[in-house]
């Protein structure tokens, strides 16, 4: 027997609650209904998206657009032929197609480098530092995950950090393993497309359409070796090959037609070339599919944590100024702004524009046009005048004779001394009776002039060194501002890499170089034991490399006038029919005769 579910006995009969809740939803949805029809509608919605598509892709391109890395090692084409064309101003599709194409692979070489840099500095830190990457630097799902599996190997008596660090090792291996290959792989390509414009060099500075050819033959060699050399690093993944069960090509096959043929179109070049880039963006979707979890972390990953605590901390910090704001009633801030103001004035005033008037004052007036003193000079003579007169009087009434005009005041002082020690026998008679009092008035002039003539030195030093106490009351406001103005040169001039200014960034360009040295051994020693597939992956790290190396020197060469020879012996180093005894020479200078490839820079050198 069915029965009916309970109803509230409070919200009276099921048909008028239902009824009343639809109406409630119904009355905004008419409200709105009938706003929206009083504007008038669009002419036509989906050119309006259309073209708010496509001013998306033109200013703000993909979600996450990748950054060129601008052309630096020149292509071993005909320089004379190359330099002509980039003076006319008209370059050769083929020339542009394929500076696009090293390009476009030097760019996913360098993406790869830092990545391959990156897990090379996890797999040999220490344990701890592993133990920490895998917990703290790997988000939040892993930081869980880390988390508990921590928490159940301790449940069972296991041992947690052997655990991590076993993890850690796999994972970093992988990665290394995975990244490694498709290093060699763009390596190669890259040196393969050298190898081939080299031999092909004629044929691409002739005019556009032999051009064109010439460059068609030479990609669709140089792809179908780096498909061929693809599917042998990702071996055991053929889904990556496989397209509704059918095994396909990853790069479409470019037209090979003679150029005399009635085949050959406009056309036919058109769809070359935009296959030609299409065939980079395969590219581009193999390496993300492929390397997409061996790329190195962002930066939000690895730092999630401490951003996650400055979050926090930033919302607590924001919640406790609220409650202290006028928004909450409070006047706290307000008068913590006051306090501040008033102590920034202060400190200007006494520390800054006060010193700085002083100064000023100081250097620009002499002591004759300052204000009074505090003991003038001619007040200490005339005390001093005065005293004299005194000792004269007093020396010639007591010994009854005039004395000499010449005669010192210390020479009248010990006959004071005398005199006074003899009335001292007698105090009492003597004060009244005696010369006692007068003898203790000269003194008291005496010590009147001592302290006059103190004062008039102590006068004299401070203002000598008046300047001297306004410099120290500027001296807080001086190192403050010493300090910001190092902190922004620091800043304006912090190392950008390899292309920076300081010691750091010129110890990488040296290190560059002997990157490029120990290649070349290595592609040399591969090549005279016959292993050409190393040797053309070496050779392609050699020219990835140079192509770094020649990026980072660039501006700094401009700027001694060593720019045209350095780029020349650079250039050499990247040939293919040079000997490898004339490239060690290369080296060599390129070590010691330009200055931003010395391990200190021309200023330090030795003058004899």
């Amino acid at each position: 027997m069915a029965t009916s579910p309970p109803q509230n006995p409070s919200s009276g009969e099921p048909s008028d609650a239902s009824s009343l809740a639809a109406a409630a939803l119904e009355a905004p949805v008419r409200v709105w209904r009938s706003l929206v029809a009083r504007f008038p509608p669009l002419p036509d919605s989906s050119s309006f998206l259309a073209g708010v598509s496509d001013l998306q892709l033109r200013y703000f391109g993909n979600s996450r657009p990748r950054r060129r890395r601008r052309s630096a090692l020149p292509l071993p084409l005909r320089p004379v032929a190359a330099h002509s064309a980039r003076i006319a101003g008209e370059m050769p599709k083929a020339f542009v197609i394929l500076d696009d194409v090293v390009q476009h692979t030097l760019t996913n070489l360098h993406s790869i480098h830092k990545s391959l840099l990156f897990w090379q500095a996890k797999a040999e830190g220490t344990n701890s530092q592993k133990v920490y990457f895998m917990i703290f630097e790997r988000g939040p799902r892993a930081f869980v995950d880390a988390t508990y599996q921590t928490l159940t190997r301790l449940g069972s008596n296991g041992r947690p950090v052997q655990y991590i660090l076993h993890s850690a090792s796999d994972m970093v291996s992988t990665k290394l393993a995975a990244l490694t290959s498709m290093q060699h792989c763009l390596a190669a390509f890259l040196a393969e497309v050298h190898s081939e414009v080299d031999k092909c060099r004629e044929g691409l500075t002739e005019n556009s359409d032999k051009s064109l050819h010439t460059l068609f033959i030479v990609l669709n060699t140089t792809f179908s070796k780096l498909e061929v050399s693809l599917r042998n690093a990702c071996e055991g993944q053929d889904e990556l090959f496989i397209d509704d069960g059918n095994l396909h090509e990853l790069f479409g096959k470019l037209p090979e037609v003679d150029v005399e043929s009635s085949e050959w179109t406009e056309a036919l070049a058109t769809d070359g070339t935009s296959l030609i880039y299409q065939n980079l963006q395969k590219l581009d979707s193999f390496l993300s599919s492929q390397l997409s979890s061996h790329k190195r972390p962002n930066k939000l990953t690895i730092y999630w944590l401490p951003y996650t605590c400055g979050a926090v901390g930033l919302s607590v910090c924001s919640l406790w100024l609220l409650r202290h704001s006028s928004l909450m009633g409070s006047p706290d801030i307000d008068n913590w702004i006051r306090d501040a103001k008033e102590s920034v004035a202060g400190f200007w005033d006494e520390h800054v524009e006060k010193p700085i008037i002083s100064i000023r004052d100081e250097l620009f007036e002499t002591f004759k046009q300052r204000d009074k003193g505090v003991m003038e000079k001619q007040e200490v003579q005339l005390t001093e005048d005065s005293l004299r007169r005194m000792l004269v009087a007093f020396c010639e009434q007591t010994e009854g004779q005039k004395l000499l005009e010449d005669l010192p005041v210390q020479a009248m002082l010990e006959t004071l001394t005398k005199r006074y020690e003899k009335e001292l026998i007698h105090p009492i008679q003597n004060l009244f009776s005696g010369e006692l009092a007068r003898a203790m008035l000269i003194q008291i002039q005496k010590l009147k002039l001592d302290l006059e003539s103190g004062l008039l030195e102590m006068d004299q030093i401070l203002r000598a060194n008046a300047i001297n106490f306004a410099v120290l009351a500027a001296l807080p406001a001086f190192g403050l501002s010493l300090l910001l103005l190092v902190l922004l040169r620091a800043w304006v001039q912090r190392d950008h890499g390899a292309e920076g200014r300081g010691n750091i960034a010129r110890c990488q360009r040296r290190l560059l170089l002997v990157d490029v040295e120990r290649r070349l051994m290595e592609f040399q020693h591969y090549r005279d034991n016959g292993m050409e597939e190393e040797a053309r992956c070496k050779f392609g790290l050699v020219l990835y490399t140079l192509d770094r190396l020649c990026k980072a020197v660039e501006s700094h060469a401009k700027e001694t006038g060593e720019w045209l020879s350095l780029r020349q012996d650079i250039f050499d180093l990247s040939k293919l029919d040079m000997g490898m005894p004339d490239k060690m020479i290369v080296v060599s200078r390129l070590k010691w005769m330009y200055n931003c490839l010395l391990p200190f820079s021309s200023s330090r050198l030795p003058r004899l």
